[in-house]
C-alpha cells in the first residue's frame, strides 16, 4: 500500500459533528476567562504575597529565604508554584489555545478540519496544560521547617479567615485561574477523545476498503499483463502473411482491378485492329504501343489539368 492509499483510507468525517459546535463555543467561554486571569495576574499581582500570607501561617517557605541565599550565595531555586515561570507559561498558552481555536473554527466552517488533524492539535494542548496543572499544583519543600508536600495552600484550603481580608480576593483569582486550566485540560482531553473515536473505521468502511483494494489489485494486475504483452520480443509473435508476398496470396483480385484489365484488353484489340488497316509503310504511321508481359495495353487514368485533360495514347488511337 503506497502513501496515497494509506492517506486515503484515513477517516475525513466526524462521526458525531453536532458536537463539535457546542464544544467550539465552550471553549471560547472558558479561554477568554482563562486568558483574562492570567493577564491579571501576570507579572507579579498577587503571587509573591500569597506566598507571603502562607509562610505567615507556617503553609510553605518565605519569600525572604530567597534573598538570604543570594547573599550568602547559598544555589537556590525559588518554589515552582511561586516562580514566575508559571505566570508567564500560563499566559502564553492561553493566547496560543485562543489563536487555535480561531485556526479550527475557520477550518471547520471550510470542511478541512479532519479528526487526524484535530487528533494531533489536541494532543499538543492536553500535554500544555497538562504541564500548568502541575507547575501550579507542585510542592514546597524549600524550607524544612515549614514543608509544604501538596498544592499551595488557596488550594487545598479556603480563603476565609485567618486569611487577612485584603488578600481573599487575590486568593479567588489563583483558585479560579487553577480550576479554569483543569477545565481547557478536560475539554481537549474531550476533543481527543472524539478525534480518536472518529478515526476508528466503521464496518462500512472497512468493507468498502477491502472492495477498492480488491479492485486496485485487479486493475495493477490487468495492467502488468498489458505491460509484459507489450514488453514481448516481436520474434514470438506470428505475423500473417501479407498478399503478393512468398507464401501468401498472389495478385489478389477486387471488382475494379478485374474491370480495369478488362477494359484495357477490349480497347487494345480495337488498337491493334485499326493499326492492321492503315498499312505497312515505314516511317508512316504512328509509333509502337509498348505493351506488358500479359500482351495487353496499360489502362491510364485521365489527368485532370483545368481545361486540358492528359489521355493515354490508346485513348487518342479509339478516337481518332
Amino acid at each position: 500500500m503506497g502513501i496515497k492509499d494509506f492517506c486515503g483510507a484515513i477517516p475525513r468525517k466526524w462521526k458525531t459533528p453536532r458536537a463539535i459546535i457546542p464544544l467550539f463555543v465552550v471553549e471560547l467561554c472558558i479561554e477568554i476567562a482563562a486568558l483574562a486571569l492570567y493577564g491579571i495576574a501576570q507579572p507579579d499581582l498577587y503571587r509573591t504575597r500569597l506566598w507571603q500570607e502562607g509562610s505567615d501561617h507556617g503553609w510553605n517557605s518565605s519569600p525572604s529565604e530567597i534573598i538570604y541565599a543570594y547573599a550568602n550565595y547559598r544555589p537556590i531555586s525559588t518554589p515552582l508554584p511561586w516562580s514566575q515561570f508559571v505566570t508567564n507559561f500560563n499566559v502564553i498558552i492561553s493566547v496560543v489555545a485562543l489563536f487555535l481555536l480561531l485556526v479550527k473554527a475557520i477550518m471547520y466552517i471550510c470542511h478541512i478540519f479532519h479528526p487526524l488533524l484535530s487528533a494531533i492539535i489536541h494532543a499538543a494542548l492536553v500535554a500544555l496544560f497538562a504541564v500548568s496543572i502541575h507547575a501550579q499544583a507542585a510542592s514546597d519543600m524549600s524550607d524544612p521547617d515549614q514543608p509544604q508536600p501538596g498544592p499551595p495552600w488557596y488550594i487545598t484550603r479556603g480563603c476565609g479567615a485567618p486569611v487577612r481580608p485584603s488578600l481573599r480576593g487575590y486568593c479567588q483569582q489563583a483558585k479560579a485561574s487553577f480550576a479554569v486550566t483543569i477545565m481547557l485540560c478536560v475539554l481537549f482531553a474531550a476533543f481527543l477523545a472524539l478525534s480518536l473515536y472518529s478515526l476508528v473505521p466503521s464496518r462500512a468502511s472497512r468493507a468498502f476498503s477491502r472492495s477498492s483494494s480488491g479492485k486496485y489489485a485487479l486493475s495493477a494486475a490487468s495492467e502488468a499483463d498489458a505491460e509484459s504483452a507489450h514488453e514481448r520480443p516481436w520474434e514470438m509473435n506470428q505475423v500473417p502473411a501479407t498478399p503478393g508476398t512468398t507464401g501468401g496470396m498472389k495478385s489478389p483480385m477486387t471488382p475494379r482491378t478485374t474491370a480495369f484489365n478488362t477494359l484495357s484488353g477490349s480497347m487494345g484489340e480495337r488498337v491493334k485492329g485499326k493499326g492492321k488497316g492503315k498499312g505497312k509503310g515505314k516511317g508512316k504511321g504512328k509509333e509502337p504501343m509498348v505493351r506488358g508481359p500479359d500482351g495487353k495495353l496499360p489502362l491510364r487514368h485521365h489527368i485532370s489539368m483545368g481545361d486540358e485533360t492528359y489521355q493515354s495514347p490508346a485513348a487518342e488511337a479509339v478516337r481518332s
